[in-house]
């Protein structure tokens, strides 16, 4: 059984502890947070403190917090020569104080606190610095139900800026065909089976075969009317933007 402390109360420490009590063959016997109140709910399934000093001695402690305070709390821990880890996609291994046997946990989705989510399909990015550790995290990674994936610091951060741009700026993209479906008093859930629909595509197909539209076409006359449609000049900006690296990418001329 392994035993394990989660440092941390966010969006990705929540769902963290949620998946772990139902893993095989772990434990969580401890959480740790400097409000107290962010995880007062769970009182009575975990032992939860506020105090750094007082983390329970476990074989592994996962330190799920904000990118910019890993390093400084990781020279915070109150013992040495442990199995530590962070959950982070562009925090390099080595911002962990080096006092401890260092790792990375990176679960490569994008968490929502209140929103449920099935954490046997999320991909677990390895990054370890210690040989004898590695079966730690690939051993944790199955008792999720995940695929793991071991990976070096600069592909961790390729696989987090690659992230950035299919799910934010995508979710982005959603939020200004909204605008433009609000501003034509057009109901916006019209569009939700299209939506699938391209991300349904590229389990089959690269998205470079899956691409579709005007700017795929050259075809013009469509794109002069869509910015003429537009309203915000931002909306125009990503629409040329975007129509130019469809072109390029599909050897349409400009």
């Amino acid at each position: 059984m392994l035993s394990i402390v989660i440092i941390g109360a966010g969006n990705v420490a929540t769902h963290v502890y949620k998946a772990l009590k139902k893993a095989e063959d772990t434990s969580v016997i401890q959480w740790y947070n400097r409000n107290i109140k962010a995880i007062e709910s769970y009182k009575n399934e975990v032992s939860l403190t506020k105090n750094i000093d007082d983390l329970k001695q476990a074989d592994l402690y996962i330190i799920a917090v904000s990118d910019d305070v890993i390093g400084t709390l990781s020279s915070q821990l109150p013992f040495t020569d442990k199995l530590v880890v962070h959950t982070s996609g562009s925090v390099s291994l080595h911002d962990l104080d080096k006092k401890n046997r260092r790792g990375v946990f990176y679960p490569l989705q994008s968490f929502t606190k209140n929103a449920d989510i099935d954490f046997t399909e999320v991909p677990i990015c390895i990054e370890i610095e210690n040989k004898k550790d590695l079966q730690v995290l690939k051993n944790l990674s199955e008792g999720l139900g995940c695929k793991h994936y071991r990976v070096n610091s600069d592909q961790r951060a390729a696989l987090h800026l690659a992230a950035v741009f299919v799910n934010n700026f995508v979710n982005q993209l959603y939020r200004v065909g909204h605008e433009v479906t609000e501003s034509k008093s057009v109901d916006f859930n019209i569009l939700k089976p299209l939506i699938k629909e391209t991300a349904r595509k590229i389990e089959t197909l690269s998205p470079y075969m899956a691409q579709t539209g005007p700017a795929k076409r050259g075809d013009k006359k469509t794109i002069k009317k869509h910015l003429r449609t537009l309203d915000k000049e931002i909306h125009k900006d990503i629409y040329e933007l975007l129509t130019k690296s469809i072109k390029l990418t599909h050897g349409k001329k400009l």
